[in-house]
């Protein structure tokens, strides 16, 4: 996180509701990251977020990828890239 900026300077989506501050927003991201990691390893997805780039990124293990800047297009891009439904409630 940058000391300077505030990066991430805002909270954007309702998921960040009650995060005040650069550093809570960056660390819930950090941690939605590390979930959703978990959560579609068996799709082989990866995601990860760099902390800088303004989203998050889903790669295949074949090397595809693309960012995902919004909650609600997330399920969508895993679909995509997996090639197949997915219900995140399953």
């Amino acid at each position: 996180m940058c000391n300077a900026c505030g990066f991430p300077a805002r909270a954007g989506h309702w998921t960040d509701a009650g995060l005040d501050t650069p550093h809570d927003r960056l660390r819930a991201r950090f941690r939605r990251a590390q979930v959703l990691a978990r959560v579609l390893r068996p799709y082989g997805l990866t995601a990860h977020d760099d902390g800088v780039t303004d989203g998050l990124v889903l790669s295949t293990l074949a090397g595809a990828s693309i960012i995902v800047t919004d909650p609600a297009q997330l399920w969508a891009s895993v679909e995509r890239l997996a090639g197949r439904a997915y219900d995140p409630l399953a």
